[in-house]
């Protein structure tokens, strides 16, 4: 199961809170309470700051107290009210970050997208594009559904790494790399095995090579290497069978997976007629 782990916001947002006279809901708030409504919103909105600088801290107080909705129109309003503000700017990527936190993540996308081609250099536009991925990554599937979404992430995630490489956003974003590639090599298995239990065989080998070629980094690996040497000793290959054995024996000697393709070609290798018993374990002896 994947944790969230929330991006922190930019630093210029956060300061204005220490701005005098942007309280926009007063009082002591522990995220709890349910967002407002539009009309509630609209009701509470009179008594703010209409300034773009009031709008905007109001905004991220209503981020802080988890209110999102609350936090989008407010931010939204700052663009309608001052579209040629820096204030604008900045809260189309606040805006964005909102729906986010509502889970609204083909909206925040959307807005993600404008801002970044709207404004290509600005100081957070790295944290636009982290963002952005994340969008994407929340909404992996589990390995064995459709993983588009999955392709997706990644290919945003690794957007921010070669965009920014040096940036902590870039850190993050190879380590969720590492877990994108584990669900579609997971993706992978799941189509292998049911080849391999259809025996569509020409089918499962083909899926299973991938994850070994393609996917090395991941845990799927020693299974799909042992998954090739049942294959291979069904199919009577036995050389095949042996040399994928020893692939896995040598990267993972301590696997369980190295463990049951020992006992295949140990006890459930096939064996000319007129084999000596124990044929089979002196050559697996001789070849490890």
């Amino acid at each position: 199961m994947m944790i969230r782990r929330l991006p922190s916001l930019p630093a210029l947002c956060l300061a204005l809170l220490a701005l005098p006279g942007c309280s926009l809901f007063g009082g002591n708030w522990d995220g709890k309470q349910s967002s407002l409504d539009r009309d509630q919103i609209s009701r509470t909105s009179n008594t703010v700051d209409r300034s773009p600088e009031g709008l905007y801290a109001a905004g991220i107080e209503a981020l802080q107290a988890k209110r999102y909705q609350a936090a989008v129109d407010l931010f939204d309003q700052v663009e309608r009210d001052h579209p040629f503000s820096a204030w604008a700017t900045n809260a189309k990527i606040m805006s964005a970050f909102g729906e986010y936190q509502r889970n609204r993540y083909t909206e925040a996308v959307g807005a993600l997208d404008r801002f970044i081609q709207l404004h290509p250099a600005h100081r957070d536009i790295a944290y636009a594009y982290y963002l952005r991925a994340l969008c994407y990554y929340e909404q992996i599937a589990e390995a064995d559904r459709d993983q588009r979404t999955t392709e997706q992430a990644m290919a945003a995630l690794q957007d921010v790494v070669n965009r920014f490489p040096d940036s902590a956003y870039a850190r993050d974003a190879r380590l969720k790399l590492d877990l994108g590639r584990d669900h579609l090599a997971g993706k992978e298995m799941n189509i292998g095995r049911f080849y391999q239990r259809q025996k569509l065989y020409g089918a499962a080998i083909g899926r299973f090579k991938r994850v070994v070629e393609d996917y090395q980094t991941t845990n799927h690996v020693p299974e799909a290497l042992h998954r090739l040497t049942e294959i291979y000793l069904t199919l009577g290959l036995v050389d095949e069978a042996k040399k994928t054995a020893a692939v896995l024996g040598h990267n993972f000697p301590g696997s369980p997976w190295y463990q049951d393709s020992y006992a295949l070609l140990v006890d459930g290798a096939p064996r000319a007629e007129g084999d000596r018993p124990g044929f089979a374990r002196r050559a697996w002896n001789w070849i490890f």
